[in-house]
């Protein structure tokens, strides 16, 4: 895999850090703001909605100009909404600059999706994908509990300015690593409409709906994660950020073992991993009260998530082909929908009396709505469309 594509993934640990470690500064904000913990919910849904609305507008917005330019902007952009978000004292102002992170960090997903599919040759989107999602995973291994730390020892505004901080290598690598392509390369893709009307074609939102649902089930579990470490299983706080290390682990270790596999056996990732995952998340509802087995299936439930969210994704970015400029937005879309709705499930699963094991309980139900829909659009899990011919100038 080319060197850049590295250099991208230190951006998405960046931005993957920003988008989770509010878990663990909801409290501290809240009182340091004066606003109760209700109302810093909207610092979550601002991020979700400005990663769901922001990913098809800001690629349609940069389609035209080079990758690395439009990288270094939406990093450049991030950068400053943190520093901007570590200074303020106004509730409303810190919501603003949520959302305006949230869109930098959807085009940045959007533009990097597409270029990563543009240094490796065709049959390799899986893996290009793969290097990229390793960022989101590192961040659940080593960002979010290492803000979370840096939150309790030093105050939320310290997580703020060590995200900005890490930027920096992330803006020096685009910089230095993604080469320069003007945006007149001699040919032209297709038009903003027809790049549109792809998301029309029933493989592409089928393969959309099935990675949106996983990804949902996966951030709907994680979310409520915490409650069910301290809760049925009856362990300590410090369990909590040792669980989501464990997730994330798993997490990585799914990523990278599917690169492969994502490009070549789509079908048998999904004919695996998805059954097992979905009977993984009752078997966690059921083993909740026994630590060990409980610890374990975390780790199992990180990979299988990954694993299969990821080779569903590479399949949204196969099936968008002929939307060179606007498919990585709407693999963005896919993952952001699900990271959206996933937790919106398991807190109304959390309100039932199942209490905190409602949300891995919703979960098993959103993967086993998935399968039930792959059985009926296997040919977007199989087939690789052809890519689209460039038309002169």
């Amino acid at each position: 895999m080319p060197f850049s594509l590295y250099l991208l993934a230190v951006a998405v640990f960046a931005m993957g850090t920003s988008e989770f470690m509010l878990s663990g500064l909801v409290p501290d904000i809240a009182a340091d703001l004066g606003v109760d913990i209700a109302a810093t919910s909207l610092l979550t849904s601002a991020f979700a909605v400005g990663m769901i609305i922001g990913a098809p507008l800001m690629a349609a917005l940069a389609r035209n100009r080079p990758a690395r330019s439009s990288l270094l902007v939406f990093v450049l952009v991030f950068l400053a909404a943190h520093i901007a978000g570590a200074m303020t004292t106004s509730f409303p102002v810190l919501v603003a600059t949520r959302t305006i992170a949230a869109f930098a960090n959807a085009g940045f997903l959007a533009v990097a999706l597409t270029a990563a599919t543009a240094l490796v040759p065709a049959g390799q989107r899986g893996r290009a994908l793969a290097v990229l999602l390793s960022g989101t995973t590192l961040a659940t291994i080593a960002g979010v509990p290492g803000g979370a730390l840096l939150g309790a020892f030093f105050g939320w505004r310290i997580t703020f300015w060590a995200v900005a901080l890490v930027c920096v290598p992330a803006a020096i690598g685009v910089l230095t690593g993604i080469p320069a392509r003007p945006a007149d390369s001699g040919t032209r893709g297709p038009g903003l409409v027809a790049e549109l009307a792809v998301l029309a074609r029933p493989r592409l939102i089928a393969a959309m709906l099935l990675g949106a649902l996983v990804n949902a089930a996966t951030f709907g579990a994680f979310t409520f994660l915490a409650p069910l470490v301290t809760g049925p299983a009856g362990l300590g706080d410090l369990w909590v950020p040792a669980a989501l290390v464990l997730f994330g682990a798993g997490s990585f270790a799914g990523v990278t073992a599917a690169g492969r596999l994502s490009d070549i056996r789509p079908g048998v990732v999904v004919a695996v991993a998805g059954p097992l995952l979905c009977a993984g998340w009752f078997a966690t509802a059921v083993a909740a009260d026994r630590p060990a087995v409980l610890l374990v299936l975390v780790f199992v439930q990180g990979a299988l998530s990954f694993a299969l969210g990821s080779t569903l994704i590479t399949r949204v970015l196969y099936e968008a082909a002929a939307a060179p400029a606007m498919g990585g937005s709407y693999a963005t879309a896919a993952l952001n929908i699900g990271a959206a709705v996933g937790p919106a499930v398991a807190a109304a699963a959390f309100a039932t009396s199942l209490g905190s094991l409602g949300p891995v309980v919703s979960s098993g139900v959103l993967v086993a709505v998935a399968l039930v829909a792959a059985m009926g659009c296997r040919a977007a899990l199989i087939s690789e469309p052809r890519p689209p011919e460039a038309v002169p100038r």
